[in-house]
């Protein structure tokens, strides 16, 4: 069975293709299940053939819909669901989604249903891969929107805020700010003083510079961007503008870079389920594509963002707990690294 969960994510369809003919081409049925683990459920699925996944790949979102099923993490909704899979012989799942979704393939894989996950969220927010299938196509559209609005501040000597998706994480922010030469990007993962930042666009202004872009995350506060909107026009003199992608940079066709991520990471999936294994998550780190256990990837991910609970690490041993800790300082590096980066050519 394969599923996608949470929000949806070019490249997604990619992933599904993928899934769907690796494992036919191996002589196993592949049932495709509508709108998550509601679907799953419900009983809402299909038997697929390989002409059911033709001329999706360039197609954004996800041909099987999706839903933020609470009744799944009830134990009624986990009953009807392997009542479900028992009726209609599935054994194992590929779902596809963020951390969410992982949990609900956790709680399959106990119930004796072996489950993969596959990493599909434009945020780029799951701490184990280092790129999550839609991060590539929603920057693209970042920056294909932020050129047409550097063109208008050019013209008339504005500054725009971009407020972009990523809910606590600021890659989408970050790349694109480097990418549209952006003037100051703002992300949760790094401290800013708002002072400095008026300072320095005054001094841009006086050397002659005539548009400004502030790229922003979402997840640096809940309004904050239209607030600091009317400040920058306060301090500095210069007329600006807010804008707000939301959910525009979730749609459109995927690029190169997530078709790929998505079929190679549909095919490792394919191969791990045939080999016998479950409860793991496929993961791009280095250029290779990797299995690592689920469990242990969602843990990394809470440690990253500093949620963790008592408890949660029991289960690890020492040498897991260093790995876990080593990932999270290379990813706070890389985004240190880049943002340093963004600062030096931003003047």
């Amino acid at each position: 069975g394969i599923l996608t969960s949470g929000g949806d994510a070019p490249g997604m369809n990619a992933a599904i293709r993928s899934v769907t003919r690796a494992a036919i081409g191996s002589g196993v049925e592949v049932v495709g299940i509508y709108r998550g683990y509601r679907g799953l459920i419900d009983g809402n699925l299909k038997v697929f053939t390989p002409r059911d996944v033709s001329n999706i790949i360039n197609d954004g979102g996800t041909m099987l819909w999706s839903d933020r099923c609470l009744e799944f993490k009830t134990p009624e909704g986990m009953a009807k669901a392997i009542a479900t899979c028992e009726k209609f012989e599935i054994d194992g799942i590929v779902a596809i989604g963020g951390d969410g979704t992982f949990k609900g393939a956790i709680d399959l894989a106990r119930h004796g249903i072996a489950a993969i996950g596959l990493p599909g969220t434009i945020d780029n927010d799951i701490t184990s891969t280092d790129y999550t299938i839609g991060f590539d196509t929603a920057v693209n559209t970042t920056i294909q929107m932020v050129d047409r609005l550097r063109d208008t501040c050019e013209s008339h000597a504005r500054c725009n805020v971009v407020e972009v998706m990523g809910r606590d994480c600021g890659d989408i922010a970050l790349y694109a700010g480097i990418a549209t030469g952006a003037t100051e990007i703002l992300i949760p993962e790094v401290k800013f003083d708002e002072n400095e930042i008026f300072e320095r666009m005054n001094k841009y202004k006086e050397e002659g510079k005539r548009h400004f872009i502030i790229m922003a995350s979402e997840g640096i506060g809940s309004e904050y961007c239209e607030s600091l909107t009317k400040k920058i026009a306060e301090h500095t003199g210069i007329e600006t503008k807010f804008a707000r992608l939301a959910h525009v940079v979730r749609g459109g066709s995927p690029t190169l870079r997530d078709r790929l991520l998505g079929a190679t990471m549909g095919i490792k999936a394919v191969e791990e389920l045939l080999a016998g294994n479950s409860n793991l998550v496929i993961c791009e780190n280095d250029d290779k594509i990797v299995s690592l256990d689920i469990e242990f990837a969602l843990a990394l991910d809470k440690m990253y963002k500093g949620k963790l609970k008592d408890g949660d690490l029991d289960k690890f041993s020492e040498e897991q707990i260093q790995q876990m800790k080593d990932r999270c300082a290379e990813a706070k590096a890389k985004v240190e690294s880049l943002y340093k980066m963004a600062e030096d050519i931003s003047k």
